[in-house]
């Protein structure tokens, strides 16, 4: 018996994928087995050591601690893709508000009518405050041409606009999404100085944070919108302020508001709604409880922050899940150790990420408690878990 312990409301789309017969959910659980999360913070959280797993049910995992759970073998999921359609319709939305002043013309006319005004004899002449361009035939840059980034870029291109995409880490399986009339470009100044409309998707790292500086947003068009539905912090504040004022920058749009950009007359800013719909809120359960079992049931890892992706047909008799630092003759030694025990080994998979690196192998023969802790005394060994 599986337990798997729930934090935030999780969509029953994914808890009902759960077998009664295997696993029991609780947000009560203690001793769990897997966790699944969502927004909640588990920074502080003390983890049992039966924890094999957390799950997030979005992309975003700055609630886990990944550091701490990778030095405990705990491996991490998120669910990348499964709010994408979500996140990309609101980038549209952003894309309009940015162009036409969308939200302050609605305020206004409601606040003629609040003022006893017959709004019927003031509209022509009051719209001309919220005039703005259309997207037909300006220029996007997507800055990132992941699973979202790829989708608005296919979709501004459908719109008629010229599409520019930035990303030097794109993948063979992204490249192969995106049309091919979309001006996929190896420096992101290039896109800065083409783009009328700018939206980044990349995760928030050390790296990414601040990237949108002084120095960028220096080299983008004069009156560019820029949208921001990835992180607040991988844009400077302070830059994107003053741009705003000198009407570098006509409009940004952002999904994480503070109290300094809200006042701007220029920003726009929602309270973080990119993944909130029905279908995103199930599509991630669903997603983080397929991988939370595949890796509990099988050991394979499909979509970790903190252990490389290893999927594996079972065969043999039992598997055996290893995870341990990234360092020369691992591999060598967990097998010259398994052929002196008299084990078989049917089949092996081993791939690193970083510092670490997972090794599943399928044996052909049951093995005792002794062979086990052999493997485990191992030096630089951080967890081994055996299935049946």
């Amino acid at each position: 018996m599986y337990r798997i312990k729930t934090f935030n409301k999780i969509s029953p789309v994914g808890l009902n994928k759960f077998d009664p017969e295997h696993y029991a959910v609780s947000d009560s659980e203690t001793n769990e087995d897997g966790i699944l999360v969502r927004s909640a913070k588990l920074l502080d959280y003390e983890f049992p050591n039966s924890l094999l797993a957390i799950a997030r049910a979005g992309v975003g995992v700055n609630n886990i601690p990944i550091d701490r759970c990778s030095q405990a073998g705990i491996a991490v999921f998120s669910t990348p893709g499964a709010n994408a359609n979500a996140v990309k319709e609101l980038v549209l939305c952003a894309m309009l508000m940015g162009s036409r002043d969308v939200s302050g013309a609605i305020d206004w006319v409601r606040d003629q009518v609040a003022a006893g005004v017959d709004v019927t004899t003031v509209v022509e002449k009051g719209k001309s405050a919220f005039v703005g361009p259309e997207l037909y035939k300006k220029s996007l840059g997507v800055i990132g041409l992941g699973a979202i980034g790829s989708l608005v870029a296919n979709l501004a291109l459908s719109l008629g606009m010229d599409v520019y995409g930035y990303d030097p880490y794109l993948s063979v399986d992204a490249a192969l999404r995106l049309d091919r009339h979309i001006h996929v470009v190896k420096d992101v100044g290039e896109l800065y100085k083409r783009a009328d409309y700018i939206t980044i998707h990349i995760h928030f790292t050390d790296k990414t944070k601040g990237m949108i500086d002084e120095k960028a947003i220096a080299a983008m068009k004069r009156g560019v919108r820029f949208i921001n539905l990835a992180r607040g912090e991988i844009v400077d504040d302070d830059a994107m302020l003053s741009a705003l004022d000198t009407g570098w920058v006509a409009a940004y749009i952002t999904d994480f508001p503070n109290n300094r950009l809200v006042q701007h007359p220029h920003v726009v800013a929602m309270p973080h709604l990119g993944a909130s719909t029905p279908e995103s809120e199930q599509n991630c359960a669903a997603m983080a409880v397929d991988e939370l079992r595949d890796y509990l049931e099988n050991g394979n890892i499909r979509n970790s922050v903190n252990l490389p992706a290893v999927s594996m047909e079972r065969s043999g008799v039992m598997r055996m899940c290893i995870i341990h630092k990234n360092v020369p003759a691992m591999l060598a030694n967990i097998t010259i150790l398994l052929s002196k025990d008299g084990v078989n080994v049917e089949n092996l998979s081993n791939k690193s990420k970083g510092e670490l690196a997972y090794t599943m192998v399928d044996l052909g023969t049951q093995v005792g408690q002794a062979v086990i802790e052999d493997v485990r005394n191992l030096a630089n060994i951080i967890r081994v878990r055996v299935i049946e």
